[in-house]
């Protein structure tokens, strides 16, 4: 129990840090001391500031995913996860803006590929398209996502997500389950 403690401890009050200043001025002395435990009890865990930073990208993802398995709604997830960038704003730019941004974008590609996968392979149930139609049809999705969640990301976080998420859930509903019937059709050939 208190290890569990002790990481959410961590988590919590590296985030809150994060909100108040840039990832490169975070160490993890000073993280320590505001967590009140000693530098060890870190490094019991974490590595570095890094692997405490992916762990944390790792626990949204689940988030989502998790939200993604109690709705069904790729949109919902999604929401879910711009609700923790627009909660942490400045976490969130403070990361962007450092070297870690590869790991940002990196999360947004993963978060926007779990959903995408889960989503298509449960609408890909009663149709049975290809396994490499299928992992197609993720990869496009997932680029314009996470596309689509950099660019907002680069306009300083402008525009409600969720009527952004739902309006493009609109547009495109049905997109995904004809394209998967596609895969099957004689139409197309190689």
């Amino acid at each position: 129990m208190a290890k569990k403690y002790t990481k959410q401890l961590i988590h919590d009050t590296f985030i809150q840090m994060l909100n108040d200043e840039p990832l490169k001025r975070i160490t993890v002395k000073d993280l320590a001391l505001a967590c009140e435990i000693n530098r060890n009890a870190f490094y019991y865990y974490y590595a570095d500031i890094y692997e405490l930073l992916s762990e944390i990208f790792e626990t949204q993802i689940q988030l989502v995913v998790d939200e993604f398995n109690d709705t069904n709604s790729w949109e919902e997830s999604f929401i879910k996860a711009t609700d923790f960038a627009l909660a942490n704003k400045k976490a969130i730019y403070h990361v962007y803006d450092s070297m870690q941004q590869d790991e940002l974008i990196k999360f947004i590609y993963d978060v926007s590929g779990n959903m995408m996968t889960d989503y298509i392979k449960r609408e890909n149930e009663s149709i049975q398209a290809t396994e490499e139609d299928q992992r197609l049809i993720v990869s496009f999705y997932q680029c314009a996502l996470s596309g689509m969640v950099v660019a907002w990301l680069e306009t300083g976080m402008r525009g409600e997500p969720k009527e952004i998420i739902e309006r493009i859930g609109y547009l495109f509903d049905g997109n995904i389950a004809l394209s998967l019937k596609r895969s099957i059709s004689d139409n197309y050939k190689n």
